[in-house]
C-alpha cells in the first residue's frame, strides 16, 4: 500500500554504505526481532560490522536505495547473475510499497540480464513479501553464524 508519501529510488553509491548498514541493523533488531530470538538478532546485525566489507558487498552490484527526502529508507542489491542478496525497508516505513518498488526496479535489471529467474534467502519476516512478489520456496535452510542457527528460505521467482 503506498501511503502517499514521495520517495526515489536511485542507484547506490559508496557513501550510502553506512547509512544502508544502520538501516539494516535497526531493521533486523526492530522487525526481524518478532520472528528470531536475540541470540540470532545479535549474530545477524552485529554492533561491530565493517562498513568497508559492508560497502564493498555492493561492487558489481546492481545496487539500489529508496530515499525520501535525503534519507536512506531502503536498499536492495543483486548479483548479475539475479541473486537477489538483501532487501530492506526502514522500520518506521514498512508497507508502504518500498520494497515492491525496489524489486521491481531488479527484475528489470535481470530481464535486462536476460537472466531467467532471481533467487534469494529469505528470512521467516520477509517470507510472505517474497511469495506475493511471484518467488517460491524452493527449500527451507538453517544457516550458522558465528555458532548460531538461523531458519530462512532459498526461493525463488521465474522470468
Amino acid at each position: 500500500m503506498d501511503s502517499g508519501r514521495l520517495f526515489c529510488i536511485r542507484p547506490f553509491i559508496a557513501t550510502d554504505a553506512e547509512g544502508c548498514l544502520n538501516l539494516f541493523r535497526e531493521t533486523v533488531r526492530r522487525i526481524n526481532a518478532r520472528d528470531y530470538s536475540a541470540e540470532q538478532i545479535r549474530v545477524w546485525a552485529p554492533e561491530d560490522a565493517d562498513v568497508d566489507a559492508w560497502r564493498n558487498r555492493f561492487n558489481g552490484r546492481f545496487a539500489y536505495v529508496a530515499c525520501e527526502a535525503d534519507s536512506i529508507v531502503g536498499f536492495a542489491d543483486m548479483t548479475r547473475d539475479g541473486h537477489l542478496d538483501r532487501l530492506f525497508v526502514s522500520a518506521d516505513h514498512q508497507r508502504q510499497g518500498i520494497a515492491r518498488r525496489l524489486m521491481e526496479r531488479l527484475i528489470q535489471d535481470a530481464m535486462q540480464q536476460n537472466c531467467d529467474r532471481i533467487t534469494t534467502e529469505s528470512s521467516v519476516t520477509a517470507k510472505p513479501f517474497f511469495l506475493a512478489a511471484g518467488f517460491r520456496v524452493l527449500e527451507q535452510q538453517s544457516v550458522l553464524r558465528q555458532g548460531v542457527s538461523l531458519v530462512n528460505y532459498k526461493m525463488q521467482r521465474s522470468l
